[in-house]
């Protein structure tokens, strides 16, 4: 059994021919680029059995060789992913059941009648592959480049393969995020936590591809540091995963969920007070800025169920492909994922942000909520239309809350925490509508504004954050 951590990149054919020629690539390149088919057929049982447990079974063959692999469930964030492997090098193509034992099968599966584990799909691509080294602070780094290009295949339809995978034979993983993001500054590059496994199976059913991760490990008393680190891993984790679905399947929902990941993502970054210092946040607050400020328009206009909904919806496919054709959208991404891998928000960082990263979440929580609701200026019984543009500008803050009762109001000690998130939302959803409609519903808008703010400040919550 191996750890193995890599990267995964998509590209198009022409990005990967640049790759192939990238100056970065061959000064570190030890040898010629190797180039050969690799034809790969996966099994399962017909009930999906090691899909549900997030295990892959492959049969490879490589020239001559045959090689038997197992991969366990595994970790992923921005592409980056780490997982154990199992590699047997078989005399013929045929799989060894003999080979999953209980040193390598999952417990979940300990019931599971090998024998009725049948080819599901195929991953057949041509790999141009080279081995790379360099030295990083006097460590020596050894890495795989490889380029594939091919499809995945099964009875029913095909997808097709264009990526780079980089993985790392020696040295530390952040390694791999510093040469990603080198490659992503100059090259369009998408982050992709999807394995070929994972769209073999989206091709026998959609609703295979969860967009869910693997919920959060922090308790009531996890410190402020900790919060920061798997929120920002959440958070991003879905960011690509919503992109890679939205990509594939073009569904207006999943553009309207990934316009809404982006915004809490941004959001995160103004909540933490010191401990995530404005110059930790700095590289990442331009650029999301910029795509919401894209996105979000797109998503308010295409809520209409009419030719200029229907305009929308087709202007933020053309929106969201132009994104992925520019060097920005990996750069930012992969840049972020380095910058969690090495905790950078904590560098350089003031006395006081120490001690805000060290207090136990619910104590933090309780302080950024009650701090943006008590800054919160809500519509009166007695606003006028000229004071629309002031509620506007409570938009930002509004965010913020978003993000906050999304990810932690369980742990907020107030009453109903619930109702006071789904009346904040209710606020901000009308809000959002405000320099949409037309002149003449905007009284009735103003109106339904007005008396949702009434109902904001008779909640005991909003009376308890407010003391």
């Amino acid at each position: 059994m191996v750890k193995e951590t890599e990267i995964k990149l998509r590209a198009s054919a022409d990005v990967l021919a640049a790759l192939r020629a990238h100056p970065l690539l061959n000064e570190r390149r030890q040898g010629d680029w190797q180039s050969g088919p690799l034809y790969n057929q996966y099994f399962d049982t017909a009930n999906r059995d090691l899909a549900a447990a997030r295990v892959a079974l492959r049969l490879r063959r490589d020239g001559d060789t045959f090689i038997q692999t197992l991969k366990s469930r595994g970790q992923s964030v921005a592409g980056l992913s780490e997982r154990n492997e199992w590699d047997w090098y078989l005399k013929k193509g045929e799989l060894d059941l003999a080979l999953l034992d209980d040193s390598c099968w999952p417990a979940e599966l300990a019931e599971l009648d090998k024998t009725s584990l049948q080819p599901v799909f195929t991953t057949d691509f041509q790999r141009t592959r080279a081995q790379l080294c360099w030295e990083r602070d006097g460590e020596r780094v050894e890495v795989e480049a490889a380029l594939d290009e091919g499809e995945v295949r099964t009875d029913s339809g095909s997808e097709p393969i264009s990526e780079l995978e980089l993985e790392v034979r020696q040295g530390p993983a952040v390694a791999l995020l510093e040469l990603a993001h080198a490659l992503a500054r100059e090259l369009p590059l998408m982050p992709c936590d999807i394995s070929k496994a994972e769209r073999g199976y989206r091709l026998f059913d959609a609703r295979s591809f969860s967009l869910r991760l693997e919920p959060p490990r922090w308790q009531a008393d996890t410190v402020v540091d900790e919060v920061i680190a798997e929120l920002f891993s959440q958070l991003l984790g879905r960011v690509q995963r919503l992109a890679e679905q939205y990509r594939h399947a073009r569904q207006w929902k999943l553009f309207r969920e990934l316009t809404d990941a982006l915004a809490q993502l941004r959001a995160a970054f103004a909540v933490f007070d010191l401990a995530l210092p404005r110059s930790a946040a700095s590289p990442f607050v331009g650029p999301l800025d910029a795509l919401l400020a894209l996105f979000q328009p797109l998503v308010l206009a295409g809520w209409a169920d009419d030719a200029e909904g229907e305009a929308a919806r087709r202007a933020a496919e053309a929106e969201f492909d132009r994104q992925l054709e520019q060097p920005g959208w990996g750069a930012l991404f992969v840049e972020l994922a380095l910058w969690l891998q090495q905790r950078s928000w904590t560098q350089d960082r003031p006395p006081r942000g120490d001690r805000v990263a060290g207090l136990a979440m619910e104590r933090w929580l309780l302080a950024a909520v009650g701090k943006e609701i008590q800054e919160l200026r809500v519509p009166h019984n007695n606003d006028s239309e000229h004071m629309a543009s002031e509620w506007l500008d409570q938009l930002p803050r509004l965010g913020r809350l978003h993000m906050l009762l999304a990810q932690f109001r369980q742990w907020l000690d107030v009453s109903e925490p619930d109702r006071l998130f789904g009346e904040l939302n209710k606020l901000q959803a009308l809000l959002e509508q405000y320099p949409q409609v037309a002149d003449e519903q905007r009284d009735l808008l103003l109106a339904a504004l007005r008396k949702q703010g009434v109902r904001l400040r008779r909640l005991n919550a909003w009376r308890e954050l407010n003391n």
